[in-house]
């Protein structure tokens, strides 16, 4: 189930400003040993730390073939792959220079089969949460329900409780840039 709190745009320079959103509310990070772990009880004959060591050794071979300029597609995953941060345009192509006008790479990951958004939204149910006393609390009042399609929010990530990281606009890394 996915929980959500709602959260209203306090940036007055914002053109949502006064306006309310969903958020979700991520309620733990599960790191590459608990998800061995996790992945080990589901009647798996492969011990956790066989799991781990495959999974730690896939994640570095994905970085490996990034770096050497290919897109990795995990099907039901990801596609994953490098995008370019640029840090100022150039006004001729001999004036523009990595170190004047790159910033970096960043890694993106465009989601594919079971986790495209469209899968997602037919199996998600949302609930609403709310915080009591500085803890997660259900708001037994809200129901659930799958969201119906469109399931992506917008909003600002006014530093409330919870996490999801979106912004107004609704770019999850905030630069706007590709």
């Amino acid at each position: 189930m996915v929980r959500y709190i709602l959260q209203q745009i306090k940036i007055t320079s914002h053109k949502c400003f006064g306006k309310w959103f969903a958020k979700n509310v991520v309620e733990e990070t599960i790191n590459l040993d608990a998800l061995a772990e996790h992945m080990s009880n589901h009647n798996s004959p492969y011990s956790k730390g066989v799991i781990k060591g495959l999974l730690t050794d896939m994640i570095s071979c994905i970085k490996e073939l990034l770096l050497e300029g290919k897109n990795v597609k995990i099907d039901d995953l990801a596609i994953f792959s490098l995008g370019i941060k640029n840090k100022l345009m150039a006004n001729t192509e001999e004036e523009f220079t990595v170190s004047k006008n790159i910033e970096g790479v960043k890694l993106k990951a465009r989601a594919t089969g079971e986790l495209m958004s469209k899968t997602l939204n037919l199996e998600a149910t949302l609930k609403k949460a709310t915080i009591v006393n500085g803890k997660l609390a259900t708001d037994s009042n809200s129901g659930s329900g799958s969201t119906g399609g469109g399931g992506s929010s917008t909003g600002s990530n006014t530093g409330g409780q919870g996490g999801g990281g979106s912004t107004p606009t609704g770019d999850d890394e905030g630069d706007g840039k590709n």
